[in-house]
């Protein structure tokens, strides 16, 4: 079992930028890759980005790329989503999810937390 928390929401105005954490726990994280994941009001959840824990390899969605910066500290267990430029659509529930380096599922998610852009 991998417990995820995150951490970092609030509200901000549009253009301003915003940091997520993300503390994991649990079991040891070196055959996972870790993700952000969003979901807006009456929509479905969508992939932000993805970074394997062990060695290289991030990944990003096409509408956050170059604004959007995904990091960890191995050393303490924690991702990160450094949010620049933050835009209205960006308004959302942002979700921490793990899984297998071997598998295409997240087994594991976070509890969420609300992302709110202003005008």
């Amino acid at each position: 079992q991998v417990q995820l928390v995150e951490s970092g929401g609030g509200l901000v105005q549009a253009g301003g930028s915003l940091r997520l954490s993300c503390a994991a726990s649990g079991r040891t994280l070196s055959n996972y890759i870790l993700g952000w994941f969003r979901q807006a009001p009456g929509k479905e959840r969508e992939f932000v980005a993805s970074i394997r824990w062990i060695g290289a390899g991030t990944w990003y969605a096409g509408s956050v790329k170059g604004r959007f910066t995904i990091s960890k500290i191995s050393a303490n267990n924690t991702l990160y989503l450094q949010m620049n430029s933050l835009k209205l659509e960006d308004t959302a529930v942002y979700y921490c999810a793990a899984r297998f380096t071997t598998e295409n599922e997240y087994r594991y998610w976070g509890q969420g937390t609300q992302v709110t852009v202003s005008s």
